[in-house]
């Protein structure tokens, strides 16, 4: 039937789409019917899917591979960094290994070239009044049975010097001088194992006198009686 709008200016109200008018069921009804090949439709979803979960993983693999390329240019900068500091402290061994060697060098020619002032000294302040030497020698280290002795002056396994043993001759007009200067020689740190020997009276210049032999070992004082003085000291 045909109408006709004999009013100008009126309309004719469309009618409104709402859900409500919508057939849900009969919309997928209509889908079923059209897709005739149910497999195509699940091979279709199911790459969808598979885009769609890979294209996630491959977003997130990518973020983790950024992070952690940034982290190892980090630890490879450090690196570099340490390598650096590893080259300068082995250089610095290096050199203080040499030092040492060196030092170690001196100190043994410095402890061979004053064995002789410190025994002169030590004997010179250790004399008492009224005594006089005759002699003093080295003597041969007793050397243990079955084994070997050190060599006087030569450097042992650990590199200490071996001890030096000295001979001792002198004169006294009092005997109570004689342990006098025996006493005051083993206080010297210098010394060690002070040994009288024999002892006689002898006639020298028309008197009786005690002759006295000593024997004892040289040694190297601990530090604290060590004193050293500049060569060149200037003069104001």
């Amino acid at each position: 039937m045909i109408e006709i709008n004999l009013l100008p200016g009126r309309k004719v109200a469309k009618p409104r789409f709402s859900l409500s008018s919508l057939d849900v069921g009969a919309a997928i009804a209509n889908l079923r019917a059209s897709v005739r090949d149910p497999w195509l439709a699940a091979a279709i979803i199911a790459w969808a899917l598979f885009l769609g979960v890979g294209g996630g993983l491959f977003l997130i693999t990518r973020a983790q591979l950024g992070s952690v390329e940034n982290r190892l240019e980090t630890v490879r900068s450090e690196k570099r960094r340490f390598d650096v500091l590893i080259a300068q402290k082995r250089q610095a061994e290096r050199m203080r290994d040499s030092l040492v060697r060196e030092l170690g060098v001196i100190q043994a020619i410095d402890a061979d070239r004053y064995v002789w002032p410190h025994v002169l000294d030590q004997v010179a302040k250790a004399l008492p009044p009224y005594t006089w030497l005759t002699n003093i020698s080295t003597t041969a280290p007793t050397i243990p049975a079955g084994g070997q002795g050190a060599i006087p002056g030569e450097a042992d396994s650990l590199g200490f010097t071996a001890p030096v043993n000295v001979a001792i001759a002198g004169r006294t007009v009092d005997i109570q001088a004689y342990t006098t200067f025996l006493r005051q020689l083993a206080a010297s740190p210098w010394f060690t194992d002070v040994t009288p020997q024999q002892s006689n009276t002898v006639i020298e210049f028309d008197r009786p006198v005690t002759a006295f032999n000593v024997t004892l070992r040289f040694r190297q004082a601990d530090s604290v009686y060590l004193r050293t003085v500049p060569l060149i000291q200037s003069v104001r």
